[in-house]
């Protein structure tokens, strides 16, 4: 039996999704073995199944695929969506600064920061991909980093000073490389490593 869903896409993303000459719909359908109908004047997208038994999983993960490029992602970046421990998560910001778009715009520059450097430092710190379209901000990555990105987004919504947030950032990603450095050596959770920074 055909799985069929169907997503609504914003009018002026629609072109990502389907990308010159069809390309990125048609790299989309053959990564997924999945068939996308896309309605360009009311966009909606349906996303069916052609090989349900293959993967079925892929109307699944081909939603998440849509979702991401649909809140302002490039579908490069969308498509990491099909591997199996990358997540995405879209914070909405309506529901921290309510429906002001005066708030909207302030707190979207502070989570920018001067020059991009605040969002710049989110993604190399939490090692994720973010986006920032319209009422929210999105993110893409393993789900550890993708929940340290999306409590550093919160910290700033909620008032904390960058300087906080960054702080923050550099502790999570201190136990992240210590805990990828366990792993590489073999070592368990309760052997304790210190990095130092200063050679004597």
């Amino acid at each position: 039996m055909q799985n069929t869903e169907y997503l609504k896409v914003p009018r002026d993303r629609i072109g990502a999704l389907i990308g010159t000459n069809g390309e990125t719909k048609e790299k989309i359908e053959n990564l997924t073995k999945t068939h996308l109908d896309i309605d360009g004047e009311e966009g909606v997208v349906a996303i069916s199944d052609t090989e349900a038994m293959e993967d079925p999983l892929g109307v699944w993960k081909t939603n998440y695929i849509i979702k991401a490029i649909a809140r302002g992602f490039n579908p490069e970046i969308a498509i990491k969506l099909n591997e199996d421990d990358v997540y995405l998560e879209i914070i909405k910001l309506t529901l921290y600064v309510g429906k002001s778009k005066k708030a909207l715009s302030r707190q979207k520059g502070r989570i920018i920061g001067q020059e991009g450097k605040t969002r710049e430092l989110i993604i190399s710190m939490a090692d994720v991909d973010m986006a920032i379209y319209g009422k929210t901000v999105s993110l893409i990555g393993e789900l550890e980093n993708v929940m340290v990105a999306k409590e550093a987004v919160e910290m700033i919504l909620n008032g904390a000073r960058h300087k906080s947030v960054y702080s923050f950032l550099e502790s999570k990603q201190h136990d992240r490389k210590v805990k990828e450095f366990k792993s590489i050596v073999g070592l368990g959770d309760e052997d304790k490593i210190e990095f130092r920074d200063d050679l004597d």
